[in-house]
């Protein structure tokens, strides 16, 4: 026996992943504790992800082909643009997700490729690459109309696909110690706490309000956009009781928040 869920039995988990640094692609160690992580979920069908790196006005849908990766960094190691990774298109989940969102104004961009953002931590996750992605943009919304578009993407979840938010829920650029010496600053460490306190106790008012209820949120998130896939991904998990654990905390390069969510 693997030890592993029927899809039949239960609903898939809704997640949140931090994608860190693209370096990750490369990390055999954070990598493996990503893979351990999936490997403890069921098996989902196909993945909704919403990434932090592809902001639009509408949410739209990427491609439903598999398409070269789209390497959106520069400053990094060489080998990182040598990296492939070609999971299958998701047609169908497209479809469904169009449907999900019938009520709202949704766009298609069939030319979008997969950004570091899904293909850096699902690569870890997944490497088969035998699960089809569907990627999903972040649109710039109010947080209460993120976590509403994560509520619509919920029935996802009971039709064995796995919706995923990717971020990083304490992103300043400016504060970073890429030689990974620096321990992490009080101000990081407080708003990572805080962030695993309300979701633990489930009190999505209170993320939804974090610009004014999160300590340190402006210098943990001077640009809003790696902690916002945390509300679709909120929302989703929102619309039944499930449990809230972390399969990955801690920090990288000083202040960078590894803190990983998964909602079962």
């Amino acid at each position: 026996m693997s030890g592993k869920r029927d899809l039949e039995a239960a609903p898939m988990p809704i997640g949140f992943v931090a994608h860190g640094s693209p370096m990750l692609a490369l990390d055999a160690v954070k990598g493996g504790e990503l893979h351990d992580w999936a490997v403890a979920m069921p098996k989902p069908r196909a993945i909704v992800i919403v990434s932090a790196h592809w902001q639009t006005r509408d949410p739209t849908i990427g491609a439903t082909t598999t398409l070269p990766l789209l390497y959106d960094f520069s400053g990094f190691d060489d080998a990182l643009s040598k990296i492939q990774y070609a999971p299958p298109g998701a047609p169908d989940v497209a479809a469904r997700v169009e449907q999900l969102l019938s009520r709202v104004t949704i766009g298609k961009s069939p030319d979008r490729k997969l950004d570091h953002g899904v293909w850096v931590p699902l690569r870890h996750m997944y490497p088969a690459a035998d699960v089809p992605i569907l990627q999903l943009s972040l649109p710039r919304r109010e947080p209460a109309d993120l976590f509403d578009l994560g509520r619509m993407l919920a029935p996802l979840a009971d039709e064995a696909v796995l919706v995923l938010g990717s971020g990083v829920l304490v992103h300043n650029l400016r504060s970073i110690d890429m030689g990974g010496a620096a321990a992490p600053p009080p101000w990081a460490r407080e708003f990572d706490s805080w962030c695993g306190d309300v979701l633990a106790r489930r009190d999505f008012d209170a993320l939804v309000g974090f610009r004014v209820r999160a300590p340190k949120r402006a210098m943990a998130h001077p640009t809003e956009e790696h902690f916002l896939p945390l509300l679709v991904a909120a929302g989703a998990a929102s619309t039944r009781s499930r449990a809230v654990t972390f399969p990955i905390t801690g920090f990288e390069f000083g202040s960078l928040s590894r803190r990983c969510v998964q909602f079962t």
